[in-house]
């Protein structure tokens, strides 16, 4: 029996993530609040770690007098709008805090200033406790009757009175009594409108008046009327209010700033402390009596100059990642939307010879503060569109999405265009795209077929 040992050498190669290298992965992803809890928290593990604010600690610095305060906190909700800011204006951090007042806390401001007894705000409390995150009440009267030991009557009552306060259609248990409060709170009496709340919304949502006005033995356009009015009902009566399922900061990591016709790209310090390494623990280095202890800091002392190193790091990509994009979309920044050039992950990458995932990371839940206001980086990158005209240079779909959008807020609502008509009048334009994509683009802006923007 023959036995053939031998030695093979091979060759392979792996990629190896250090420790480093996984940091500066993370870090670069991460948001700019993301990234300012983080360092938070490692400043609170790491004891070799200064952390120090940007403007200094100096009494000083800190005092603010009262008008400045209030300067300071007369921020726009970033929910419905961007934040404008004037020339002569400071930029605050606290213009880019989503407002969100506590939903429960406004409706006990409201149950504390009524003109009724302390027992019945008691109970007022009580409930408003048992309203959920969407604004309905999630228990029956059954239930407050038996938890609070009283009468169905002042059951009755008191979720009235949480039913009359704001938001309109608060304290409801469902859709259909969530809208009927809110016509009630309209003084609309008609049962019709009513009677379509209870039981035809599945018709109404479909846009099927014919149907609506034969149940109702109504004019199809008093059923579209009644349509209307429901349309402008909130169905989620907690909207625009804080409920405790979600906390968004919106951080810029970077201002656009155009000085003398050429912009500037200034990168938000100000959105972390200053990290330094603490000098009491570099003697404790040199002490080689206490290993232990020296061991101990070597390992604090290596992770601090790690996230300082990938902090940096993260910093210059998205600075590189923000020139590249003031160059390619100057048109943009200079004339708006319209000027908006197809750009993609991969073309930045290629340019900036880094893989795509770097900057699809770069970019993920950054914004940057322009004269137009916030706006998230993402946003600039889209795809092309083929063009037809003569100059041969592609279609952002932005620019195609925004051409969809004006053509059916100009048409004749008793004879919407269709999704092929659209396409037509689009290429017409020099626009190289298909019905589809006119479908495609359409439904992701939220709009309905021509079918359902039927009017009569």
């Amino acid at each position: 029996m023959n036995m053939d040992f031998s030695l093979n050498l091979t060759q392979e190669q792996k990629l190896v993530m250090t420790q480093e290298m996984q940091l500066s992965v993370k870090l670069l992803q991460m948001s700019g609040f993301e990234l300012q809890e983080y360092v938070e928290k490692e400043v609170q593990e790491n004891p070799v770690l200064d952390a120090k604010g940007s403007s200094g600690n100096s009494e000083e610095n800190n005092k603010m007098d009262y008008k400045e305060l209030v300067k300071y906190f007369e921020f726009d909700n970033y929910s419905h709008h961007n934040y404008e800011k004037k020339d002569d204006e400071e930029i605050s951090p606290f213009s880019f805090i989503s407002e969100k007042k506590s939903l429960k806390e406004y409706l006990k401001e409201q149950i504390r200033d009524l003109g009724v007894k302390d027992f019945i705000k008691s109970i007022c409390l009580y409930i408003i406790e048992n309203i959920d995150e969407r604004g309905y009440l999630g228990i029956t009267d059954d239930e407050i009757t038996e938890d609070l030991k009283i009468s169905m009557a002042l059951t009755k009552h008191c979720v009235e009175t949480i039913q009359s306060l704001e938001p309109s259609g608060i304290g409801a248990r469902d859709l259909k009594e969530c809208l009927k409060i809110q016509i009630i709170k309209k003084d609309i009496q008609e049962q019709a409108i009513f009677e379509i709340i209870d039981n035809h919304l599945e018709l109404l949502a479909e846009n099927k008046y014919n149907n609506i006005a034969k149940i109702l033995n109504i004019d199809v356009k008093k059923a579209q009327e009644y349509g209307d009015v429901i349309k402008t009902l909130h169905p989620k009566p907690s909207r625009g209010f804080f409920t405790g399922e979600e906390v968004k900061y919106i951080t810029p990591d970077a201002y656009i700033k155009k000085i003398d016709n050429e912009y500037f790209i200034l990168m938000n310090d100000d959105m972390l402390p200053k990290l330094s390494i603490n000098q009491m623990y570099k003697e404790i280095i040199r002490n080689e009596n206490d290993k232990e202890a020296v061991e101990y800091v070597k390992e604090k002392l290596n992770s601090a100059m790690f996230l300082i190193k990938s902090i940096q790091h993260r910093k210059s990509t998205i600075y590189r990642v923000l020139e590249k994009i003031l160059e390619t979309q100057r048109d943009y920044f200079d004339y708006g939307d319209e000027y908006l050039k197809p750009m993609t992950l991969k073309e930045i990458a290629e340019e900036l010879s880094v893989h795509e995932s770097t900057i699809s990371r770069a970019i993920r839940d950054k914004y940057i503060y322009t004269n137009k206001g916030t706006i998230r980086i993402k946003d600039l990158f889209t795809t092309a569109i083929s063009s037809n005209n003569s100059g041969g240079e592609d279609v952002s779909v932005k620019i195609i999405k925004k051409s969809i959008k004006d053509l059916i807020d100009k048409e004749d609502k008793e004879k919407p265009l269709s999704d092929q008509v659209i396409c037509d009048l689009i290429n017409e334009e020099g626009m190289n795209i298909s019905r589809r994509t006119v479908a495609k683009y359409r439904e992701e802006m939220g709009i309905k077929s021509s079918k359902g923007r039927k009017r009569f």
